[in-house]
């Protein structure tokens, strides 16, 4: 009896494997030639992340990939240095950190108590870059990466309307399923009603990947605890690590990472 649930499950499975490529195919072929121009951002996986966020819609899977492929080649994401974003950097507001999660998936920290410039346009090239890098930075195997989002600092004059609306545009249109987990730490009470005002901003489906965390609630330890080597996590964030960040060691591993990410046309 195991015996044949076992084989149903693999039956079901490859089943489901090849209804997906043949999505997969019916996309590509949809396409057509501009597939070409960009062999990354139209390979199975890549593929497959976009009808997942257009819930296996072929047409509007289409359009949304058509949409990224001209931004990409208008916009140059993979071309953008780490000098010319270094200055958005400077305070630690967003930045890689040096670990992942237990998953293997990358983790990118970010405090927006720490915003330093005023430019939307300015934050949202650093915003890119970082999802480049980050993007870059996955270990074979692995689309998804993880945000740790630090409230330490953070007000109401901290982020804009304006610019949360553009990082929903620009993350949920160019870059969709990268998503694996947003952690919200430490988050004041007032942020539960900026919550409220930005929530529609975002698809149910990413939505449904925020936890707010606190470093006084134990089951938000344990979840912590779950998810990363305490040993490795910042003590800022409840972990054992007492480096912070320097921007100007952060700059050289960037530069070194640009040199990798420009070798290749693109990330996606």
């Amino acid at each position: 009896m195991a015996s044949d649930k076992l084989q149903s499950s693999v039956v079901d499975k490859t089943s489901q494997n090849d209804e997906q490529q043949v999505k997969v195919n019916k996309v590509r072929e949809m396409i057509g030639s501009t597939a070409n121009e960009l062999p990354t951002l139209f390979s199975d996986a890549s593929i497959l992340r976009y009808l997942r966020a257009r819930k296996w819609n072929t047409k509007k899977t289409c359009q949304m990939l058509r949409e990224t492929a001209k931004w990409r080649m208008e916009y140059k994401p993979e071309q953008i240095c780490w000098d010319e974003i270094a200055h958005e950097a400077e305070t630690g507001k967003t930045y890689r950190s040096n670990y992942p999660d237990k998953y293997g998936r990358t983790v990118l920290v970010m405090r927006p108590g720490l915003q330093n410039t005023y430019s939307t346009s300015g934050q949202m090239k650093f915003l890119v870059y970082c999802m480049e890098n980050a993007i870059m930075n996955l270990p074979p195997g692995e689309e998804q990466m993880v945000w740790i989002i630090d409230f330490q600092g953070w007000n109401m004059s901290s982020v804009s309307i304006k610019t949360t609306r553009e990082t929903a545009r620009i993350l949920q249109d160019h870059y969709p399923e990268r998503l694996g987990q947003a952690i919200l730490y430490n988050p004041p009470k007032i942020f539960e009603s900026f919550w409220m005002l930005v929530k529609p901003y975002f698809e149910a489906r990413t939505s449904s990947k925020i936890k707010f965390v606190y470093s006084n609630d134990p089951e938000s330890q344990k979840f912590m605890e779950g998810l990363f080597d305490m040993e490795k996590l910042e003590s800022a964030l409840g972990g054992q690590n007492p480096k912070v960040f320097d921007c100007k060691e952060y700059g050289e591993t960037m530069r070194e990472d640009d040199k990798k990410i420009h070798s290749i046309s693109s990330v996606q």
